[in-house]
């Protein structure tokens, strides 16, 4: 579907089950997903962009689809500067975007994000940089389970040595955070985290955390009663101690 709108030169939004990507005459020109940080984040995280800067130039120039313009031309960050966290925060969101779907994808003509175009990037290249991380991740560790499940440091007497951009996810982790919930918190893309974390997991040193028990089963009076909800509630808790 990308491509046949790319051969079109569409000009809309790409709706998918993790996210979504704008197109402007064929050419991919922003992609957001929720397991993403987005691109305010980055920059407010690298110190590139005060978090105020961000909002003036929302409330500014939002409304005319020109945010990425209004940064430059008053003077809150260099272009190249815009370019490059933006194109990070692009192929870092659309790399999700663009993965396995259990719902059709929609297209929404006509639609412009609110940051007016940066540097637009061919269809095409999108895609064979979405397709060469699928591949490295696998390289790294085939086991996928470390990308959505929470994550716990595995027990083991003695670790490897681990880099400090590894070290910073391990402090993270908590037994309930995700790699998402873990890139939001430190402002790093969304990729970069996975693929120290399928490191770690390769390493011995991470792993997914285990379910959580199941609620034990409602305790039942063991008198005889005449309620006949109390009786059904004894013959099922007897079938089941059967199993």
């Amino acid at each position: 579907m990308l491509s046949r709108l790319a051969a079109e030169r569409a000009t809309g939004v790409l709706m998918r089950e993790r996210g979504t990507i704008y197109l402007c005459d064929g050419e991919v020109v922003h992609a957001e997903s929720p397991v993403a940080p987005s691109l305010d984040v980055l920059l407010t995280a690298r110190g590139a962009l005060p978090a105020d800067g961000w909002r003036e130039a929302v409330s500014a120039a939002g409304a005319r689809n020109r945010v990425g313009r209004f940064l430059v031309d008053s003077g809150r960050i260099a272009q190249g500067a815009l370019e490059l966290c933006h194109l990070g925060a692009l192929y870092d969101a659309a790399y999700f975007v663009l993965g396995p779907s259990g719902t059709p994808a929609r297209f929404r003509y006509g639609a412009a994000h609110w940051l007016g175009p940066v540097r637009p990037v061919p269809v095409a290249a999108l895609e064979r940089e979405t397709l060469r991380r699928r591949a490295l991740l696998h390289r790294i560790w085939s086991d996928p389970a470390t990308d959505t499940a929470p994550l716990v440091r595995s027990h083991r007497g003695a670790e490897p040595p681990v880099t400090p951009r590894q070290a910073a996810l391990l402090g993270r982790m908590d037994g309930v955070s995700t790699a998402a919930d873990i890139s939001l918190a430190l402002g790093r893309p969304a990729f970069h985290t996975l693929v120290d974390l399928r490191r770690l997991a390769a390493a011995g040193i991470v792993t997914a955390a285990p379910p959580p028990a199941p609620a034990p089963l409602p305790t039942v009076l063991s008198q005889p009663s005449a309620d006949p909800d109390v009786a059904l509630l004894r013959r099922l808790r007897d079938a089941l101690e059967a199993l």
